[in-house]
């Protein structure tokens, strides 16, 4: 019959046995091989109820078997359960099947008891089939000491050079955190498939051991043994972060050799990608799986989304949002909290807000995405707010919701209300403060324009200040021209960081404000003997689909005639209305003429003018800077915003600007 090995979808198999069940003659053959293509509990019991009804199949102990397998894989497993009481035929495999089913479903603990009833039980022993699945319950439960009772039995009946019951072996010692005896196991075996290999790859990352991982993943390779799969790629995928780029080319010449490469697969790599701060590399990687017609699913948006955010691709994350919407995938809190966090830091705050009122149900990564947001955005009073909320509403604010709300303090100049919360932090939830909240303090302090406090603040620190904290530090001193902190805050980033080319910038930026133009050239004298070179400042845009960057002085652009020409337009308005170029900080062994065509010239400017000339004025310019932005290009967007009556977004490496009728969401505070 063409109809039974057909492949049938749960509702036509429901009316194909409702037929079976009320014709008057169905062969067993039939009846049997629908039991097991079931797929839904009623079909299942309309089955049951059939052959019941038939004596010599409802005494058969294979068809007991099959009807235990199907009840419990359609979810039913306490009947699948009586199924298996009822037999007085019970043998291995009934054993394994109920046991299987048990730890399929999750229930680890009635599938070990069981397990134990089994080994007391006279005439039925394990086998290769029933210890796996007894180590995967152990692997599950994290039962060390049934799992090691097992390996002993294992050993005994030299079942331990089985690969299934050696690749269940790696897996428990690794999931009970016995690294040493899962690698004992992994080298005692004779023959490895790329289980085993993905077995001890993945112990490794379990437990840590990041580099013992990427270890075993070079060495598969050169044994030319069995060859890496999508599971080899999934495992190691959880290790790879803060990888060098060699490391991660290796894992991408893994993934290429895959053959019938599988969601999971590309979603290993996309995620290895975005969290390894290689955005552009993750967009693009998603662009390719695409193109092999694979459709994406909540792990390949969840790290792609915030890609969208790092790069600003506001087209691709609305895409993905209005995906989101058609598959129904909501609700969902880790999508809608990468959501939120993609508008944010694409400069979208009313859509990010959108997307939380609009949330369901909202846990403590909900609320600090949000304030967090709003604190970026200069909106420090709005953050405060939505911080009581969600006290107001039960959560618990861990140490990630502090940085939140400390961070949106200092961005707004809220000291008083920055200082009670990091008070607050020890005395009303008894959280001890990690570096990144005096990271905060120091930033908060220094922005308000208390140095020395600031000063007098790290000096009190019950731990060793990272280069964070001197360089929060150091950034104030240069805001507020304080040299002897500043040289200070210097030594020790010299010290931590010799060859980081923004702390020499700072300090060199100290020094010009003063006037002292010869340690301006000492700094960059130092900096040139030791090949330490300033990034250059880069701005990019997206533009109908594509993002388009721009660097100081650039000309390479198709439309530069262009942009020079709109450049020199607006430099005429801004000058009509008092704009004058701040040169302090600029080349100083210049003319003054010169310093103003050089800050003229600087990637926001040139980012602006294509915006401008590409652009109707209904439309929002949205830039994403690289560096800091400087003084000149803050006082210039703000003048644009104004003679052009023009929305300005720019995100820089520090927090979001929003220009609007010649005014920045930061008050000049940044």
């Amino acid at each position: 019959m063409k109809l039974m090995k057909a492949k049938l979808c749960p509702v036509s198999l429901n009316v194909t046995v409702r037929r079976f069940v009320y014709a008057r003659e169905v062969s067993d053959d039939a009846l049997i091989r629908l039991v097991d293509g079931c797929k839904t509990l009623s079909a299942l019991q309309n089955l049951h109820f059939k052959i019941v009804g038939r004596r010599h199949l409802a005494s058969d102990p294979s068809v007991a078997v099959k009807l235990m397998r199907s009840y419990a894989a359609c979810g039913d497993i306490d009947c699948a359960r009586r199924l298996f009481d009822a037999s007085t035929q019970r043998n291995v495999v009934f054993f394994n099947v109920m046991i299987r089913s048990y730890v399929a479903r999750g229930h680890h603990w009635e599938a070990l008891r069981l397990f134990s009833d089994m080994v007391r039980l006279e005439g039925v022993k394990p086998d290769n089939y029933t210890y796996p699945c007894a180590l995967k319950a152990c692997s599950c439960s994290e039962n060390l000491c049934c799992g090691v009772q097992i390996h002993g039995d294992v050993s005994k009946l030299g079942l331990d050079s089985n690969i299934f019951v050696g690749n269940a072996l790696i897996t428990m010692y690794a999931s009970c955190g016995i690294c040493i005896d899962a690698h004992r196991v992994f080298e005692g075996m004779l023959h490895r498939d790329v289980v085993s290999w993905n077995a001890i790859i993945a112990g490794y990352v379990q437990n840590g051991l990041n580099e013992q991982a990427l270890k075993a993943c070079r060495e598969m390779v050169q044994l030319q043994g069995p060859r890496p799969d999508a599971g080899t790629i999934a495992s190691i995928s959880h290790a790879m972060m803060n990888d060098k780029p060699e490391e991660i080319g290796f894992i991408r010449s893994l993934f290429n050799e895959i053959k019938n490469r599988n969601l999971i697969s590309w979603n290993a790599m996309i995620t290895i990608y975005a969290k390894n701060s290689m955005s552009e590399k993750a967009v693009q990687l998603f662009r390719e799986m695409e193109k092999e017609g694979l459709k994406a699913d909540e792990v390949t948006l969840a790290s792609i989304l915030p890609a969208c955010g790092d790069l600003s691709y506001l087209a691709l994350g609305k895409q993905l949002h209005e995906y989101i919407n058609q598959q129904n995938m909501y609700p969902n809190m880790t999508l809608e909290n990468a959501l939120m966090d993609m508008y944010a830091r694409c400069g979208c705050l009313n859509e990010a807000r959108e997307v939380f009122n609009h949330m369901k149900k909202r846990d403590i990564a909900s609320w600090t995405t949000i304030i967090s947001a709003n604190g970026m955005h200069g909106h420090g009073d709005q953050a405060i707010s939505l911080f009581k909320q969600m006290q107001g509403s039960g959560l618990m604010p861990d140490h990630i919701a502090f940085v939140s709300i400390l961070s949106a303090c200092s961005y707004s100049g809220l000291l008083d209300a920055g200082k009670y919360y990091f008070d607050c932090m020890s005395k009303r939830y008894q959280l001890v403060p990690r570096m990144e909240h005096y990271v905060c303090m120091v930033d908060l302090l220094g922005r308000a324009g208390q140095v020395d406090e600031a000063y007098a603040f790290v000096r009190q620190m019950p731990i060793e200040p990272n280069e964070r904290v001197w360089g929060a530090l150091l950034g104030a001193c240069r805001v507020h021209s304080n040299m002897s902190t500043g040289l200070v805050a210097a030594d020790h980033l010299f010290q931590l960081f010799p060859k980081q080319a923004g702390y020499y910038v700072l300090l060199s930026n100290i020094y010009a404000r003063a006037g002292r133009w010869k340690d301006v050239a000492s700094v960059r004298s130092i900096m040139l003997s030791k090949g330490i070179k300033k990034p250059p400042g880069c701005s990019s845009v997206e533009f109908e689909n594509k993002i388009h960057m721009f660097y100081i002085g650039d000309r390479s652009h198709p439309q530069s005639k262009e942009i020079y020409a709109e450049l020199d337009v607006l430099m005429g308005r801004m000058k009509e209305v008092g704009y004058n170029a701040e040169t302090e900080t600029a080349l100083h062994d210049v003319e003054e003429e010169d310093k103003e065509v050089h800050l003229m010239v600087h990637s926001e400017k040139l980012a602006i003018a294509f915006s401008l000339i590409n652009s109707g004025p209904e439309t929002p310019i949205r830039i994403t800077l690289n560096l800091r932005m400087c003084g000149d290009c803050h006082h210039a967007a703000k003048l644009i915003s104004r003679i052009t009556s023009r929305e300005i977004y720019i995100k820089d490496t520090n927090r979001f600007h929003h220009f609007e009728c010649g005014a920045c969401s930061c008050g000049d505070y940044w």
